[in-house]
């Protein structure tokens, strides 16, 4: 399950349980939205409740993020999963958008908020 709130610039999202790709299709549908109507926005992926992901999800994170690379602001993750942390890492290599890792929800609003 996905909860999606737009305020401003930002997008925060939370994933509760396994992230499914008709989630990642409604992330995809808000992001556009914002980018077409507030330029570059931030997101706020909050993945403490995320339980895993489909392998579907990942390859549509990978065309989205590519084909979108440029239309991104700052991206917040939230996350406590070494392997959410470490793919993090990993697609800073390819994406042209500063991604920072957090503990908490708190530090990663006021990141994404400076």
């Amino acid at each position: 399950m996905i909860t999606i709130q737009q305020t401003g610039k930002t997008v925060n999202v939370a994933v509760f349980g396994e992230f499914m790709l008709a989630d990642y299709k409604q992330f995809e549908e808000e992001v556009l939205y914002a980018i077409k109507f507030h330029g570059k926005p931030n997101l706020l992926m909050d993945l403490r409740d995320m339980t895993g992901y489909t392998l579907d999800v990942a390859w549509e994170e990978i065309k989205f993020t590519r084909a979108h690379a440029a239309e991104f602001g700052k991206v917040a993750v939230v996350t406590h999963d070494q392997w959410v942390a470490w793919s993090a890492w990993m697609s800073r290599l390819f994406i042209d958008f500063e991604v920072q890792l957090f503990d908490t929800l708190q530090a990663a609003e006021s990141w994404v908020a400076e």
